[in-house]
């Protein structure tokens, strides 16, 4: 189970991401995680939203660049070591994480956190076998 991020390019300018959103809120999208990373020039936006192919009708109407990209949206308990526990799963099974960022719900007690990983599907496996559960595409509109 995985969800898709998209990853937008956006030059690194005042202004440029109020308008990225405004678009996003114009259109009735709804972002459900962000991240920014950015370099002097540009940087690369990188969102989990409620709906992909919505989204991405309506970036490239709108003329950005971006790609999608599947990545992994895992449940963790909310607590000291919660997100410690996962990364030793992980990298202890020989998968590399690539990045991370958190995202919230309103589920008390739960953190959630998005994995971008070079193996989905051994990451994905042993994350199953340690009892962790991943959200799916659809079950992230419920969240």
């Amino acid at each position: 189970m995985t969800v898709k991020q998209i990853s937008v390019f956006l030059e690194n300018k005042p202004g440029k991401l109020a308008e990225f959103t405004d678009i996003l809120t114009d259109n009735q999208i709804d972002m459900r995680a962000l991240s920014l990373a950015e370099t002097e020039d540009f940087g690369i936006l990188r969102i989990i939203v409620d709906d992909v192919y919505k989204t991405s009708t309506v970036l490239k109407e709108a003329g950005y660049v971006f790609s999608i990209t599947k990545v992994l949206a895992v449940e963790i308990p909310d607590t000291p070591g919660g997100l410690g526990n996962v990364i030793h799963i992980i990298g202890d099974s020989g998968v590399n994480i690539e990045y991370m960022y958190a995202f919230t719900t309103k589920k008390q007690g739960i953190a959630f956190m998005i994995f971008r990983v070079h193996n989905n599907e051994k990451a994905l496996e042993v994350l199953l076998k340690n009892g962790y559960h991943t959200v799916c595409q659809e079950e992230l509109k419920e969240l």
